[in-house]
């Protein structure tokens, strides 16, 4: 009986001692469905038991190694053209693993920031886009979010999945809207890797080399960093811990007559991080009153309760008055009729849910008040705040961190072979003296990435910042520009194009002034696929992008632009020839709005406030949404400025 039993419990741990016992690990890229570049030597990589032999089988070529002292081995196997589906075969050690429905084509790395990240499911086409979605020869891999302090060899998740209905809405739109083009023109497999983090700026995606910091220098950062995150995340835990946990669903705290006393005062409008919650997400509520008159109470109020990060639902007197879902910032105005109202004493309750990032009501301070039916306006003051359910986490802000997304995102797909890079990010840096730094910052990650990759000419392709009304602008009194940090930002973005095999995609025309996430992603992903097609598939004689400044000369009272443009040609979006958008300056650097005229392919300017001017802009502010010059294939011109000061 007892020998019986045994077997059992063995035959129940057998699986399990298996998986323990495994050791042949495949980098998670080389995984079912996956996408391989064609025309390219194949590395293949992993890690195995020390010593053992392994062996590669693909498309009917092997591979033999054997496996370190560490355990890690790479063979590389012949270049294959486009075709599929293959089977992927790994043995080692008396293991083997069987890589399915292998297909060989064209490889795409698409990072960045949100912009990038935003999925098809969100975009200006998503139920046509998810609808028609129906080439399994369309493949996209996405990276998880992760951060690490050491550059890692692991992926931290991610599969392969084909572009149905059923999985597209998740895609990168701009990703997807750019596969599917060079699916068209180029009838081959084509694979999208999507490594993105929403906010992250540039130096998360740098290594120390790329950074020109030292390994001493980096870990000394590394070193405060972590010292200050921990004092941060301590300080929250304390502050959160003076209330129990509840349901984050409970409306209870929404009731009018509920004691707040041992809430906390909190400052409104503002992030909850900068109020001592910081690295807190989840669900927490706000509170304040407001006293109304008979006539005021009769006739209904309108509140105003700033942008809320990332979503809420209020009430009034524990009447739900309004609720507005993962529209970090957009401005909540809700009407609350006098059914909800009583003469004297009111009580608004908002209970806010933040996913990650910023959280709370937050805006400016206009965007929170109180309206009465006459349009009197009163600021709402006196919040008092608490958590219901929350974590607390020092990870917040990762993704603004020196090398640590390279580290865990882009480090370990290396050398997987890419046919080329689409990148849109620069929005996180495009602020102060960030965004002129970023001219260097972006060349070194170029030729950083490149470098990884041992591709000295890999294509790199990337979207201009789009139009968005930022507040970053420092306005003169007369309303012009001083400096705008989204300017400096572009015109560093087009300062890389300095580098060989680079193409970049002008958005100022897509833009929405009040979302930094211009839904329009099928614009951006067709003027990315030009740049490749042009770039790396050697179309020569293809239109992919706008004009470009090439020289000025001054003509008495009048400033003469030259344009590289296709067929010599400008003109202005939606026709005629007076392009909109430009300034002048004279010697005093002061610029003004400028008179424009098309000849040929020149730009003539005047204004009336210069007489000798020395220097032109173009489209120099956060939002230059009115700035129409195009060429004759209607791509825009990018923003410029014909000195840099």
């Amino acid at each position: 009986m007892k020998r019986r039993v045994l077997m059992l419990v063995l035959a129940w741990l057998a699986p399990m001692l298996a998986a323990t016992a495994a050791t042949l690990e495949l980098p998670l890229l080389f995984s079912d469905g996956a996408v391989l570049q064609r025309g390219r030597p194949l590395p293949v990589w992993g890690h195995a038991a020390p010593g053992a032999q392994v062996e590669v089988e693909f498309a009917g070529n092997r591979g033999s190694t054997v496996a370190g002292a560490d355990g890690r081995w790479s063979l590389q196997l012949p270049a294959q053209p486009a075709g599929g589906p293959h089977v992927l075969v790994v043995r080692a050690g008396g293991e083997l693993r069987r890589i399915a429905d292998v297909l060989v084509g064209e490889v795409w790395l698409a990072s960045g920031q949100s912009n990038m990240e935003w999925p098809v499911a969100s975009s200006l086409h998503a139920a046509e886009d998810i609808a028609g979605a129906n080439d399994p020869l369309l493949r996209h891999f996405k990276v998880p979010k992760s951060w690490a302090a050491t550059p890692q060899t692991q992926l931290a998740g991610g599969q392969w999945l084909a572009a149905t209905p059923q999985h597209v809405g998740g895609f990168s739109a701009v990703g997807y809207a750019f596969a599917r083009e060079l699916r068209q023109v180029l009838g081959v497999p084509v694979g999208i890797i999507d490594s993105t983090w929403g906010g992250s700026a540039i130096e998360a995606w740098m290594d120390a080399s790329m950074l020109g910091l030292d390994a001493a220098a980096l870990e000394a950062r590394m070193a405060e960093r972590r010292a200050a995150d921990a004092r941060t995340e301590a300080a929250t835990r304390e502050h959160v811990a003076r209330w129990p946990a509840v349901d984050p669903a409970s409306e209870a705290f929404a009731a009018a007559g509920l004691d707040d006393a041992d809430w906390a005062p909190i400052t409104v409008p503002a992030l909850w991080e900068a109020e001592g919650y910081a690295g807190m997400d989840g669900v927490a509520w706000y509170r304040a009153h407001f006293d109304l008159s008979d006539a005021e109470a009769a006739a209904g109020v309108t509140l105003g309760l700033g942008q809320i990060d990332d979503s809420d639902v209020a009430w009034v007197n524990g009447q739900r008055v309004g609720a507005t879902t993962n529209a970090y910032n957009v401005p909540r105005v809700y009407r609350v009729p006098a059914a909800a109202l009583e003469p004297g004493r009111n009580t608004v309750a908002v209970r806010v849910e933040d996913t990650g990032g910023g959280g709370g009501i937050a805006g400016a301070p206009g965007e929170v008040f109180l309206e009465t039916a006459g349009g009197q306006r009163r600021a709402l003051e006196g919040w008092r705040f608490r958590t219901a359910t929350v974590a607390v986490s020092a990870d917040e802000g990762k993704n603004q961190i020196e090398t640590l997304l390279y580290n865990a995102m882009i480090h370990p797909l290396q050398p997987y072979p890419l046919a080329g890079v689409i990148w849109y990010q620069g929005e996180a840096n495009a602020h102060d003296d960030a965004a002129f730094r970023y001219r260097d910052q972006f060349k070194a990650m170029i030729g950083g990435w490149r470098g990884a990759w041992q591709s000295p000419a890999m294509p790199f392709l990337w979207v201009q910042l789009a139009a968005f009304h930022s507040g970053d602008d420092r306005l003169r009194a007369d309303g012009t520009v001083a400096d705008s940090p989204w300017a400096t930002l572009r015109e560093s973005q087009s300062a890389a194009l300095a580098l060989p095999a680079t193409a970049q995609a002008v958005s100022i025309d897509v833009g929405d002034t009040h979302d930094i996430h211009p839904r329009d992603k099928r614009t951006v992903g067709h003027r990315l696929a030009l740049g490749a097609r042009r770039v790396a598939y050697g179309e020569h004689d293809l239109v992919h992008s706008g004009p470009a400044f090439r020289a000025a000369r001054a003509r008495g009272r009048e400033l003469e632009l030259e344009f590289d443009a296709a067929g010599g040609v400008l003109a202005t979006r939606g026709g005629g020839t007076t392009p909109r958008g430009f300034e002048v300056a004279g010697k005093d650097g002061r610029f003004h709005p400028a008179e424009a005229r098309i000849e040929g392919a020149t730009v003539v300017l005047r204004s009336a406030k210069v007489e000798q001017p020395v220097m032109a802009r173009y489209a120099w502010k956060d939002d230059p949404g009115e700035a129409d010059l195009v060429g004759q294939d209607g791509l825009p011109a990018s923003p410029f400025r014909t000195q840099t000061w």
